[in-house]
């Protein structure tokens, strides 16, 4: 990790242990949080047309490792919580396992497609999840 990357861009050491610590028993969902700057750090284009660029590359690298984009989309509406905590995207994405993700967070292809994260976001919350009840219909 840079140590110029504001700490809400990446996780710090401590996250990143608790990741990998974690038991790796079933799929994990990625619950992503995006508040894009109005214009891309260093970049063309606006933080959302940075994130694209990055999103482009994550997927390819998402569905390599097993998984997959179960969701994205505009957060139009706060109802509960700090509106002054608004988001501008959600995105849901599965993994396989912890392992799966960890091991393309931490590739050198996966560090190239970060910088237009960074240039892009303004700040972040990335929630791992386990599930633990799913609706199978009637």
């Amino acid at each position: 990790m840079s140590s110029t990357t504001p700490s809400s861009i990446r996780p710090n050491r401590e996250q990143f242990v608790e990741l990998a610590s974690s038991p790796d028993e079933a799929p994990v969902v990625m619950l992503n949080l995006l508040k894009f700057k109005a214009r891309a750090e260093g970049e063309d284009g606006s933080g959302t047309d940075a994130y694209r660029r990055y999103g482009e590359a994550a997927v390819k690298m998402v569905e390599e490792q097993g998984g997959r984009v179960l969701w994205q989309g505009r957060a139009d509406q706060m109802l509960i919580g700090d509106t002054a905590q608004g988001w501008d995207s959600v995105v849901l994405v599965e993994y396989p396992s912890r392992k799966a993700f960890i091991e393309m967070v931490t590739s050198s292809r996966y560090e190239a497609a970060h910088e237009h994260r960074e240039a892009g976001l303004e700040r972040t919350n990335l929630i791992a999840m386990t599930e633990q009840y799913r609706n199978l219909g009637s």
